[in-house]
Parts: C-alpha cells; sequence; structure tokens
C-alpha cells in the first residue's frame, strides 16, 4: 500500500502545525488509496545540520539524523505542514530537510499551509527546495489565512473552503505518488518518453 507521511513543519511550543496534521489526516483516512501517517519533526529533537558529509553521499552521522533518515525513507509520499515565518518556510523544516537525500528523491509532495498570505509565499520557497531534492510537487495546495482559520490568530478551525480544498490536493498527490513509485522501480524511462 501507498505510505504517505503528514509531515509537520514547526517545533515551537504553542504551534499550530501538530494540530493541522491531525486535521489532514482526519481527512485523508476516509481514503482507501493510500495509507497516511503525521510525521512530527519535534519528535526527532534534530540538532542544527552539522554533519561532515552531505545527505547525497550517505546516511548522517548522528543518531537523531539517522533516526529521521530511515523514518522519512518508510514513505512514498509526503503532505508538508507549512507554517509560514519571513515569508518562508521555518529554519525547523528547512534543517530538517538538510538532513535527506535518497529517503525523498524521486517521489511526491503536496502541501498544507497557513500564514497571513495563507502560507502561499512559505510553500513557493519549499517547492524550489525540493525540487532540487528531486521530489515531484502537486499544484493543488491547502492555503489557510491566520485571519479566517484561527480564531483569535490561535485557534485552529478551518473553513468550509480550506476543509474542500484538502481532497483535491490529495487527488494529485496519491496520483503522483504512485508515478513517482513506477519511476522508482525503473518502470518508466524518462528517456525513452522523450524519444
Amino acid at each position: 500500500m501507498t505510505k504517505i507521511a503528514i509531515v509537520t513543519g514547526s517545533v515551537r511550543p504553542g504551534r499550530q502545525s501538530l494540530n493541522v496534521a491531525s486535521w489532514v489526516k482526519s481527512i485523508a483516512e476516509q481514503r482507501s488509496d493510500a495509507e497516511f501517517e503525521v510525521v512530527d519533526i519535534a519528535d526527532f529533537n534534530l540538532p542544527v545540520w552539522a554533519e561532515p558529509t552531505p545527505p547525497s553521499w550517505g546516511p548522517a552521522q548522528s543518531a537523531e539524523g539517522q533516526a529521521w533518515s530511515a523514518k522519512m525513507a518508510e514513505f512514498d509520499g509526503f503532505v508538508f505542514v507549512v507554517s509560514e515565518y519571513n515569508h518562508s518556510i521555518t529554519g525547523a523544516l528547512k534543517n530538517a530537510l538538510d538532513y535527506l537525500a535518497s529517503e525523498v528523491n524521486d517521489k511526491a509532495a503536496g502541501f498544507v499551509s497557513y500564514g497571513s498570505a495563507g502560507g502561499a509565499r512559505a510553500v513557493e520557497h519549499l517547492r524550489g527546495i525540493l525540487s532540487e531534492m528531486q521530489v515531484a510537487h502537486v499544484r493543488n495546495a491547502v492555503l489557510m489565512s491566520l485571519f479566517t482559520d484561527f480564531e483569535n490568530f490561535s485557534i485552529f478551525t478551518p473553513t468550509e473552503p480550506a476543509t474542500a480544498s484538502v481532497e483535491p490536493m490529495l487527488d494529485q498527490l496519491v496520483t503522483w505518488t504512485k508515478a513517482m513509485e513506477a519511476v522508482r522501480a525503473g518502470q518508466f524511462s524518462p528517456v525513452a518518453a522523450n524519444a
């Protein structure tokens, strides 16, 4: 069965990331075309990335990095819960991604974001990072506003438009995740496709 991780994007006290990830999972669990699991980066206590070699050369040497790497390698695709800070992703999410290479290569990703502009600017930054990591990311995304989807900017209360946008994102993500499984299995050759 196709496995998709719903990855939190924040580790700070009082964060909404885990609440949002749990909400996405509650919607995703109604599907039968993939299995979904919340993966909370806060559980891994990742130090600031300072490994002696890049992840493209091999796994991290730290125990925390190895545990994170092994967990992410279990999945075929990802939903990143993206909270916007200073028009970009959090330092915690960027740090966690810096530990990875082959664990995410040729896999697919979708986005659920929130911020004053729906988290759109952070998602655009994350798209660039994931492109470099050879992750296919889908167009449809869930963009939530701090003004309408969070009561008093602190209590997660998703609106109907936000809720309605989850399934279209998951539809694209599952399709692309399955397609990338074929790529990783060598069943699709980009060279042959372009011939």
